[in-house]
């Protein structure tokens, strides 16, 4: 029988965790997500036949300079990848399981987490205690005041530099929570960058966060050959 989590204090002491570079989930944002290694089909499993709960949260890159202040880095054996230490927990929202096994999913935010001591396991995944502490406003929506205008001139200027086509009718439309989410989480940024959009401490600062992101990205890439053609 699967356990709800409703509330913020049902949410559990432990959960399994999903490494993956490059991926962001944020608090009622939507994640599809591709399970075919079997240690993660073992994951899916075991998820759906309790709390369906996956912990997302990106290895490190060394070769990326972390951009926040905040503790980064779950110091690990050698033999495990190091993670960033701070991660968001999504509920399986809905899936389907090929013949093969495989598993396509769709995994909605519900809280972000702080990774505690890594637990034992026998099949494969890893699992981590979980520490919810600072985050049960990821339950709530915020109903801060945003600076659209300057988060949507840098991310329209950003996006055209990339060569990167989106609906700015249903962008302009959206409310903010969706709007921050749907930028954040679909921007080819780098795993530091996306990682600070994780770590800011309400939607307003996520807002910050991004047009600075989306600012200086563009004045990167305008100065450079990089700039796609």
């Amino acid at each position: 029988m699967s356990a709800d989590v409703d509330s913020f204090n049902d949410l559990p002491a432990s959960i399994p965790v999903f490494p993956l570079s490059g991926a962001l989930l944020l608090p009622r944002g939507m994640l599809p997500l591709n399970i075919f290694e079997p240690r993660y089909r073992n994951m899916m499993s075991d998820a759906l036949s309790n709390d369906r709960i996956i912990g997302m949260v990106q290895p490190v890159d060394p070769e990326e300079v972390p951009i926040s202040p905040q503790g980064r880095i779950k110091n690990l054996d050698n033999e495990k990848l190091p993670l960033y230490s701070m991660g968001c927990a999504g509920k399986i929202a809905s899936y389907q399981e090929s013949q093969d096994g495989h598993f396509q999913l769709s995994l909605v935010g519900i809280c972000r987490f702080k990774l505690g001591d890594e637990i034992q396991t026998t099949r494969g995944y890893r699992r981590f205690k979980a520490d919810w502490s600072e985050f049960e406003t990821d339950y709530n929506v915020s109903e801060t005041a945003l600076d659209r205008r300057n988060l949507l001139v840098a991310m329209r200027r950003y996006f055209e530099i990339n060569g990167i086509s989106l609906d700015w009718t249903a962008i302009d439309e959206a409310e903010d929570e969706w709007l921050i989410n749907a930028l954040a989480m679909s921007s080819p940024f780098t795993s530091a960058e996306k990682q600070a959009l994780l770590e800011a401490e309400n939607l307003y600062s996520r807002s910050d966060v991004l047009t600075a992101i989306a600012e200086m990205s563009s004045h990167s890439l305008e100065g450079s050959d990089l700039r796609p053609q």
